[in-house]
Formats: C-alpha cells, sequence, structure tokens
C-alpha cells in the first residue's frame, strides 16, 4: 500500500494538471458512475492529501475522495485521452491532460461534513504544515502498544506506513516493542521531527530512503538494494542481511499483523535505548 509520500505527491501532479479548470470525469468500468456524474464537468478547485487519502475538492462543494489501498493505482498523460483497456474506475478528462484510477478501496463522492467526518477520524499528518504531533504524542503516552503498532496506527499517524515505522525505529535506537508509555515528550519529537524530514524526502525524490549519508552505497561501497519499493533502508526488508552500522544480522518477526524488521543490537530491549543522530539522508 502507498505510504504517505506518495499521495501528497499524487495530490500535488492532479492539481497541476487540472485544478483550476472544468474536468470531464466518467466511470468507464461503471463502478462509480453515479459519483463521476456528480462533478462531471465541474471546476476542479484543488487537491489535498491527508495520510493515505486524496481528495479532489471541486467547486460547488462536493468531493471526490479516493484511498488506494494495496491495489489502486493511477496513470495520466498529455492530450487526449486513450480508450479505456480493462477496469477503470474512474477516469478525469481536462484540456490538455488525462488521469485513470484502476482498482482503488475506495472511490467516493463526499459532502463537506463527510470530509470532516474523515479527516477527525485521521490522526497527524507529518507532511501537513497544520499537524498537531501533541495530540498524537496524546494517544502514544496512553497505550501499552508497542510503538511499532502505535505509528501504523492511522488514526494516529496518518500516513505512516510499515516501511517509515520500520526505519523510524532502526533510526531512533528504539526496539519497536517499546511500549507508547515509555516514550517520554522529548523522545516523541525526535520521532515526529525525524518521521517528517524522512516524509518530506520521500516527496521530493519519489522513493523512501533513509540511510544517513555514512550508510549510503558510495559511501561504504557496497551494491545498491534492489528491490521493487526501491530506496536505501536499514532494516526494510533486509532479514538475514547484516545491519549496516553494527554488522548485525537484521531480524524478521510479526508484530501487530504486520512484517517487522529490527536490528537487536542497535535496537535492544531496554527501557533506556541509546540515542542516535537524527539527520535527513543526503
Amino acid at each position: 500500500m502507498p505510504e504517505g509520500h506518495t499521495i501528497h505527491r499524487l495530490a500535488t501532479r492532479h492539481r497541476e494538471l487540472f485544478a483550476g479548470s472544468p474536468v470531464r470525469v466518467s466511470s468507464p468500468q461503471g463502478r462509480f458512475a453515479a459519483g463521476a456524474a456528480l462533478v462531471d464537468g465541474q471546476v476542479l478547485r484543488d487537491t489535498e492529501a491527508v495520510g493515505k487519502h486524496l481528495l479532489h475538492h471541486y467547486a460547488d462543494g462536493r468531493t471526490v475522495h479516493v484511498h488506494l489501498g494495496l491495489y489502486g493505482k493511477f496513470a495520466d498523460g498529455d492530450g487526449r485521452a486513450p480508450e479505456p483497456v480493462g477496469q477503470v474506475r474512474m477516469l478525469m478528462t481536462g484540456s490538455d491532460h488525462w488521469l485513470e484510477l484502476r482498482g482503488p478501496t475506495a472511490c467516493e463522492v463526499l459532502d463537506p461534513g463527510a470530509v470532516d467526518v474523515l479527516k477527525a477520524r485521521l490522526g497527524a499528518d507529518p507532511l501537513r504544515d497544520d499537524a498537531d504531533p501533541s495530540r498524537a504524542y496524546r494517544k502514544v503516552r496512553s497505550s501499552t502498544k508497542p510503538l511499532f503498532a502505535l505509528l501504523l496506527d492511522q488514526s494516529i499517524v496518518a500516513g505512516c506506513g510499515l516501511i517509515y515505522a520500520n526505519e523510524v525505529l532502526f533510526r531512533a535506537g528504539l526496539s519497536p516493542e517499546t511500549p507508547g508509555t515509555a516514550i517520554d515528550p522529548a523522545r516523541w519529537t525526535a520521532i515526529w521531527d525525524d518521521l517528517r524530514a524522512l516524509m518530506k524526502e520521500g516527496v521530493a525524490r519519489g522513493r523512501i530512503d533513509t540511510v544517513h549519508t555514512e550508510h549510503t552505497p558510495e559511501a561504504m561501497r557496497r551494491a545498491p538494494r534492489v528491490d521493487r519499493h526501491g530506496g536505501e533502508v536499514y532494516v526494510y526488508r533486509r532479514p538475514g542481511q547484516p545491519c549496516l552500522v553494527c554488522g548485525t544480522e537484521v531480524a524478521r518477526g510479526p508484530l501487530a499483523g504486520r512484517n517487522l524488521y529490527w536490528c537487536p543490537t542497535c535496537q535492544p530491549a531496554t527501557t533506556h535505548p541509546p540515542t542516535r543522530p537524527r539527520t535527513r539522508p543526503a
């Protein structure tokens, strides 16, 4: 499932292509036909990302809400839209560009009240300037659940997915099983700031890179990571490989129904984990 940085990139892309002009919206597949008819011909006023949710705001007050889920994806291009092939849930066309949406978990039209309800149930999004990290911390501090699970809870931190959760905990030197109650305000601020910086890098680069400068392939004279997700990471999907910092084999195990990756040496199970430098990846 795409993490928050991808959705923010999509919001920017769609704004650049269509905002400020009327668009034609249809549903070649048919499953979004009624919703498409409500916004067809309207001016797309703006786009917005909140966590993993994409919002297209129209001038008449309606909003198209998209959640890609595991299988959803967008495609766009210049000029006239090609003939739909396969299951196209939504087709949007403007004067110079077209956009196709396939396989989303959600594609629906919401009124302003429903948009407010959606936003209210989501946690703080590190990529939004209006995010309140103290709101997320209150939920973290009151929970005995593992911090790994809390970071993945979209009602606490919106947009943080599996890769970012694994990586930010490694960079913090924290055992993923550390309970939320063990996180003091200073440590939470450090985690939040690091997560925000990493996700902003993801928006800028279009991929997730989490390693510090001294651990890049060039600095370590190692081969670049080869993975469909791309990016250089410390522990995510690296089980059995040596930790880039200490050489210990990276471990893997289930937690909160997800795949957890960690370094047993760099992330010891202790209530006083070591402090790691929190510089942005180069």
